[in-house]
């Protein structure tokens, strides 16, 4: 059982994210449960692809520990040893047609966001409090995703989006949350990350970031020790006491 010693109460979070002055959050698992549908596009993409590949769930949350869809895909057919090497630009293609068929079920409303998500970012923006994204995810996946949930307006609320695209490395290094830094020109210290995996959090915690962990499906199990608060969602957040 992964120790938690280090982490504060719902209440302790609540006041911990009062305190930022921007909030940094990954989206896939964190803002929506979306990994499943990441899972379903893949598939389709090597069914289409004439490709014999098939991510059930178990392969699929094993190489969720590769971050980054073409890295993951590139990852997956590294164990296949008697398999000729994949050229680049099939990976790309089929990124392309997985990415495509993602914004597809996405359209379908079928991914709302999290508990506690809309409220937070509400509450943040009534406390004139900054937001921004860090993800390891696409540009397109976002605008899919966030477009259905919050409107097509929805990059204004937002005051810096760095992807997976923008850096060099994906998390577990800290590049994603460096450059969203740099964006924002803000110290470490004064943010709060909130991430859904022990990746996110490496990377969080490595740029010096405090992380809040909201636990989604695919990482549940995840050591999350080095987490200032560990939450089953956010919701947690509105319904905490302040700590006296």
């Amino acid at each position: 059982m992964q120790a938690e010693a280090a982490t504060i109460a719902p209440s302790g979070a609540a006041e911990l994210v009062r305190r930022a002055a921007a909030l940094i959050f990954d989206v896939d698992g964190t803002l929506a449960e979306t990994e499943e549908l990441h899972r379903q596009a893949f598939n389709h993409a090597f069914a289409h692809h004439g490709l014999d590949w098939q991510w059930d769930r178990a392969v699929y949350k094993d190489l969720l520990r590769v971050t980054g869809g073409k890295e993951r895909m590139r990852a997956y057919h590294g164990r296949r040893p008697i398999a000729p090497p994949l050229p680049d630009a099939d990976i790309a293609a089929l990124h392309r047609i997985k990415t495509a068929h993602y914004a597809e079920l996405v359209e379908t409303g079928c991914c709302p966001l999290r508990p506690g998500v809309i409220e937070l970012l509400a509450a943040a923006k009534s406390r004139g409090q900054r937001l921004a994204i860090a993800t390891t995810t696409s540009h397109g996946n976002i605008d899919a995703l966030l477009s259905q949930a919050l409107g097509t307006n929805w990059a204004a609320q937002f005051d810096a989006i760095v992807a997976g695209d923008d850096v060099r490395h994906k998390k577990p290094a800290p590049d994603v949350y460096l450059e969203t830094l740099a964006r924002l020109k803000l110290d470490a210290s004064s943010c709060v990350a909130i991430e859904d995996s022990a990746n996110g959090l490496i990377a969080a915690s490595r740029a010096g970031i405090p992380v809040l962990i909201t636990r989604s499906i695919f990482f549940a199990d995840d050591d999350f020790s080095e987490a200032r608060a560990v939450l089953d969602d956010l919701s947690e957040l509105g319904s905490a006491k302040p700590e006296n």
